[in-house]
């Protein structure tokens, strides 16, 4: 083989390598984008257990010594809010869980409703997303009343929010205390409050950012009475909200919150 073959040779391989070095990089550079842009991820910063599971429309962790989630995230886009897929009502377990899930009759004849955390209603975009958010992973025990009351309030406040600011990034879930109680054979552990927490970029490009909090009880209060600053809904729940915004971003949205954010 020639000197000028082996030299060619040589820079093409050089090439191809320096190529794939870049492809690389752009490929994590993205992945990492992606996830930063996942605003309404939240980590657990307590001990308690838990499993992520992805799916269509929202993720979650699922806490195995519960049988409910810690917490349900996703995005609610304007978009998303007119989807048309009619309601799927029917429970059924999370085939993703590791171990024995949770069946649609561990909540029979219990007094309480099978209470989603990720709405039906924000899930109509799309067939799978709908089917998947009755998956017993995104249920608790629910006062009746605050499921079709307050809480069914809040859910339609977080679209009417999303419709209006054309992106909402949600979380929300159970608070469990001391004297929560459980449910059913498979004791299933029954909240004593819920919280939900919003996100959103405002038009000037800074980020907006409230908690909400509500008994696992019967109520017809306006929802401004559950508002809370995110940092409070920190210390109740042992999450940490918002953490992919930069330190000193998330330090002054949850500290503090404006009404006027988030009033129709």
């Amino acid at each position: 083989m020639s000197l000028r073959v082996c030299i060619s040779l040589a820079v093409g391989a050089l090439v191809l390598m320096s190529c794939q070095r870049v492809a690389h990089a752009e490929q994590q550079a993205a992945t990492s984008a992606r996830i930063v842009e996942r605003y309404e991820l939240p980590q657990v910063v307590d001990r308690r257990p838990q499993q992520l599971i992805e799916h269509t429309g929202f993720a979650l962790s699922y806490n195995p010594r519960w049988l409910i989630p810690n917490w349900v995230a996703y995005e609610l886009t304007d978009r998303e809010t007119q989807g048309e897929y009619p309601r799927e009502n029917h429970f059924s377990p999370d085939p993703k869980v590791k171990g024995t899930p949770v069946q649609h009759q561990d909540y029979s004849h219990s007094g309480y409703d099978r209470g989603h955390m990720a709405p039906a209603g924000d899930m109509k975009w799309s067939a799978q997303a709908m089917r998947e958010s009755f998956y017993t992973t995104n249920i608790c025990p629910q006062n009746h009343n605050n499921n079709a009351g307050d809480w069914k309030d809040l859910e339609e406040l977080a679209r009417d929010l999303a419709q209006r600011y054309g992106s909402l990034y949600i979380c929300c879930g159970p608070i469990v205390t001391d004297a929560s109680v459980t449910i059913g054979r498979r004791r299933i552990v029954v909240p004593q409050l819920f919280f939900k927490v919003f996100l959103r970029r405002k038009t000037d490009g800074t980020w907006a950012a409230i908690g909400l909090v509500m008994p696992n009880a019967a109520g017809n209060r306006p929802l401004m009475t559950y508002m809370h600053t995110v940092d409070k809904v920190e210390q109740l729940t042992g999450i940490d909200f918002f953490y992919h915004l930069p330190d000193s971003v998330e330090a002054a949205v949850e500290a503090d919150y404006t009404v006027s954010d988030w009033t129709l």
